[in-house]
């Protein structure tokens, strides 16, 4: 609807010092005529009202007063709703749940403020953005930061809104303080903010609250985890049993502490100490067994993943026999200041003819078999066993628990030499499952023929060879001999090959890389690696060929960064039904077709989910996987034909936004009172206020009132009459 307004104003062409100087010089006149006028009696209104009169008109002269005439338009208010955008609006509520409560509290407002410009955005971490839909799909952030919503907002250029309408449960990230809220209302700008409570009932839930760990995680050391736990809705709860697991890949999840919570005023504490032997992101779970009547079993448990470092590489090797071989790499383990080494040479076994009674001794400290491979073997990060037969040592009793050892995570790397692998009497073992190669029973486990090993095309591409390479491109020395090894297994890749024996229509593998479970493993078929280190070829790189070898080796078994092919990281949290971003980062010189394969953790018949990407561009690849459940998860990125880079995750349904149901209806009535706004439930929407409309300047006309010269004219008549006034007067 046009509105007319007229108004007065001076002429714009005069800046406001002259308006006000020349007002002053005029009522400075008037004062002093009205002093002069006191002293006469003689026609003393008429002298004194022509001189107010004579004034005006020459003030009319020299600030030109004109006619404004204003036509505007109005249109309706703008009114901000901002939807709160959290994975906690997820949690059911009377039969749907808080988001579908939410959004139709959205739309009922538009309906509310039918002659208003509504405009409905969500909020979460950062900006607010527009509404992703009405089912659980889109977006949707860990947190509902109000204060950053509204701080974005008032950044922007655009005209400032008549009424912010807040939709929540109360619980909101930010404000939570008393200065959050006083910050709140700085960033109002002097507008209402209304809030509308979606919930006012808290649901019958026990919950993990939260998971504090102190400190940092460092392998085979005990970290204490307290854990948090919370009981609302009128749910009893007076004591709760919890668990610790430890989730593994193929294999079921490990018990690593347990407890019973006593729960004061509906919260308690309990602090529970975890040992977690393996280095790298370990995934742990943590539960609850809520009593009877729980809604909401989602909270029941949190999956969280915890990087786990080491102070040192503990290592245990045994070897057969002293060889060079064996020497040279006890002597590189015992010069590295990262490893901790625990070392054994047999020199005899009970095979041996010794010549002396049953009862002598050829050691002064014996092999303590059991021991090791029972109640110490956990304790280490890898075995490297070296030309070790196990039958003659008594370790083939150990083999199936060695097996499992690598399966949980541990390392092993068998080196060759006659009495290893197949000559070790290692085939048909439990052991032999988790080495990349086959073993074959053959009557000549260990050929003596020189060769040098030949590059495989992942040999070339293996981060893990680069340092050899880089000393000496693709030459090696001549070995002196090789073990007979069998086809590589499934997802094992071949380094070195053998430049002339086959197994069936391929070459055999020298030099082999695998996994096991959550365990890797290494076949070395050779026990010349020490001419790396002593040899005419070994003078080209000054005998740092050895150690370039072995910190490669050890390093990728300990998953050392260096050594793969990518490194790949979670963008922001993995929530149940919400999309899940990996970012994939490559090494400058890894070229080639990506393939990301993702795998549930523990023991599950659900299929991989495989992303392959040909060839992509150099940089940085974000990697989109969406409708993930609950658990843990292995990432598994290989690029070319480089050995596959592997990240553990947790994804959690409701995570860390789901851990307190309670609603807060209380804090939204707050905000609503300190910013002059109003608090309503969902059903009383009816009672917002409504702001009024806004009016929009369509079109301003500025019009003098009388010409200049004319204000000159009647202001010199006027003077005239004035003078002839004062002079009847007496005053001149």
């Amino acid at each position: 609807m046009g509105l007319a307004d007229v108004s007065w104003a001076f002429s714009e062409d005069l800046s406001g010092a002259w308006v006000w100087g020349a007002l002053g010089l005029g009522a400075l006149s008037i004062l002093l005529l009205a002093l002069e006028t006191a002293r006469t009696e003689r026609r003393r209104f008429l002298v004194l009202a022509s001189g107010v009169l004579a004034t005006a008109l020459l003030l009319a002269a020299v600030l030109r007063p004109v006619a404004v005439s204003l036509r505007a338009n109005s249109v309706g208010p703008k009114v901000v709703v901002l939807l709160d955008g959290s994975t906690r609006l997820l949690i059911p509520s009377e039969g749907k749940t808080r988001r579908a409560r939410a959004i139709t509290a959205a739309k009922a407002i538009s309906s509310t403020f039918k002659d208003a410009r509504v405009s409905v955005l969500e909020f979460g971490a950062g900006a607010p953005y527009a509404l992703q839909g009405e089912g659980e799909g889109g977006s949707l952030s860990v947190e509902s930061d109000l204060t950053a919503a509204l701080s974005h907002l008032n950044s922007l250029a655009q005209e400032k809104p008549q009424a912010y309408v807040v939709v929540s449960d109360g619980r909101l990230s930010r404000p939570t303080f008393d200065d959050d809220l006083t910050r709140l209302k700085q960033l109002a700008l002097g507008v209402p903010i209304h809030t509308v409570s979606i919930a006012d009932v808290d649901p019958p839930d026990a919950a993990i609250r939260a998971v504090h760990a102190a400190g940092a995680a460092v392998a085979h050391q005990p970290l204490s985890l307290t854990i948090e736990l919370g009981c609302s809705g009128g749910l009893k709860c007076n004591e709760i049993p919890v668990e610790i697991h430890e989730l593994r890949y193929g294999m079921p999840k490990a018990l690593l502490a347990s407890g019973v919570a006593k729960l004061n005023q509906d919260s308690g504490k309990i602090e529970l100490q975890v040992t977690l032997d393996r280095a790298g992101t370990r995934v742990v779970e943590v539960s609850i067994a809520a009593p009877s009547g729980d809604s909401l079993p989602e909270n029941n448990s949190r999956v969280i993943a915890f990087t786990v470092t080491r102070d040192r590489i503990r290592l245990l090797h045994v070897a057969g026999r002293p060889t060079y071989d064996v020497r040279s790499l006890r002597m590189w383990l015992k010069s590295d200041e990262s490893v901790d080494l625990v070392a054994f040479f047999i020199l005899r076994s009970t095979e041996d003819e010794t010549r002396t009674t049953s009862n002598s001794e050829l050691a002064l400290i014996p092999f303590p078999v059991d021991e090791l491979f029972t109640e110490h073997l956990p304790s280490f990060d890898a075995v490297v066993l070296q030309d070790l037969d196990a039958v003659a040592y008594h370790l083939a009793q150990h083999l199936p628990a060695l097996a499992r050892y690598v399966e949980s995570g541990g390392g092993l790397i068998m080196v060759g030499g006659p009495t290893s692998f197949t000559g070790g009497r290692y085939a048909g073992t439990e052991l032999e499952r988790v080495l990349p190669v086959r073993l074959l029973s053959s009557e000549k486990p260990f050929d003596l023929e020189q060769f040098v090993p030949s590059y495989t095309d992942s040999g070339r591409a293996a981060p893990v060879l680069r340092g050899l390479r880089d000393l000496f491109g693709d030459a090696l020395p001549e070995m002196p001999g090789a073990n007979i090894l069998g086809a590589p297994r499934e997802n094992a890749l071949v380094l070195w090959e053998h430049p002339r024996k086959k197994i069936g229509q391929a070459s055999m593998p020298v030099l082999a890389l695998g996994e096991a479970g959550d365990g890797r493993s290494i076949a070395l078929g050779v026990d010349g690696t020490h001419l790396l280190a002593f040899s005419e070829l070994a003078d080209e790189g000054s005998g740092r060929g050895f150690g370039a070898l072995w910190d490669g080796l050890l390093g990728w078994l300990m998953r050392d960064p260096r050594f793969e092919a990518a490194r790949t990281e979670l963008v922001g949290e993995c929530s149940e039904g919400q999309p899940t971003t990996l970012m994939l980062t490559r090494l400058p010189s890894m070229q080639g077709d990506v393939t990301l394969t993702l795998e549930r953790l523990g023991v599950t018949q659900v299929a991989p989910i495989v992303q392959r990407i040909p060839n992509p561009p150099p940089g940085p690849l974000k990697i989109v996987f969406s409708d993930l459940k609950a658990g843990g998860y292995i990432a598994k990125a290989k690029i070319g034909s480089a050995p596959p880079t592997r990240y553990d995750f947790a994804c959690e349904r409701g995570g860390q936004a789901w851990s307190d149901s309670r609603v807060d209806p209380a804090r939204l009535d707050r905000i609503a009172k300190l910013t002059g706004g109003r608090a309503v439930a969902a059903s009383g929407l009816s009672s917002l206020p409504i702001p009024r409309p806004a009016e929009v300047a369509a079109e301003r006309r500025v019009s003098a009132l009388l010409p200049a010269w004319l204000w000159s004219l009647f202001a010199a008549i006027v003077l005239g009459a004035h003078w002839l006034l004062r002079r009847d007067s007496g005053l001149v």
